[in-house]
């Protein structure tokens, strides 16, 4: 009981570090201006006999100190904050819990190992079929070879009139409205060809010297 301890006339007064080194955990007691270790307690498991609380305060425990020559003592700590002494309760809960998690990973790294090896190689003469999708290409093709429409005499068709949507969806801007020349009357069609006059049936070529434009 903390009760029966000199609480306002302490033995000593510094800081308290908890420092760990594997599986083993270190309450250690130092000085607080120079750092000097007073004294330290291991820690091998905990809840544990080597840290224990008190049954009237949550502030006060009981450590084990050991000097390294085999000496041991027990001696009454306590914390005037009362988050310190909480402090001080999760970081010996948080080393014990790695190490815990880490026992467990070696135990489960163990059993695979011990455990039957699963063969994925391939047997002699054992083939795979790999159905891939959307892959095939057809030999001696390089690229859109689509041929583009000809009009007669080997001329290119003309783009789509005015007006008509395009493949991007966009509406082309519509063409001036053509104007009148002199002497040159203006047709239905945007693009009309002059038509050849007809040249009599006895003269298959026609007159050169009178062909129009």
């Amino acid at each position: 009981r903390a009760a029966e301890w000199q609480l306002d006339q302490p033995a000593w007064s510094g800081r308290l570090r908890i420092t760990a080194k594997g599986s083993t955990a270190f309450i250690k007691l130092e000085d607080k201006t120079s750092g000097e270790l007073f004294a330290q307690a291991p820690v091998e498991q905990f809840p544990g006999i080597a840290v224990e609380s008190v049954t009237d305060s949550s502030r006060y425990f009981v450590i084990r100190i050991e000097d390294g020559n085999g000496r041991r003592a027990f001696i009454g700590v306590g914390f005037v904050d009362r988050g310190d002494a909480f402090d001080f309760n999760v970081a010996l809960q948080d080393h014990f819990k790695w190490v815990r998690q880490q026992s467990e990973l070696a135990r489960q790294a163990q059993d695979l190992e011990q455990g039957p090896k699963l063969d994925l190689g391939f047997k002699e003469g054992q083939t795979i079929k790999l159905n891939i999708a959307n892959m095939k290409k057809k030999e001696g093709t390089t690229g859109n070879t689509r041929p583009r429409p000809a009009g007669s005499g080997g001329l290119s068709l003309l783009p789509p009139p005015p007006g008509g949507k395009s493949s991007s969806g966009e509406r082309p801007v519509p063409l001036p409205t053509a104007t009148q020349l002199p002497g040159t009357p203006i047709t239905d069609s945007l693009l009309s060809w002059p038509q050849p006059t007809a040249a009599p049936a006895a003269d298959v070529w026609g007159d050169f010297a009178k062909a129009s434009g």
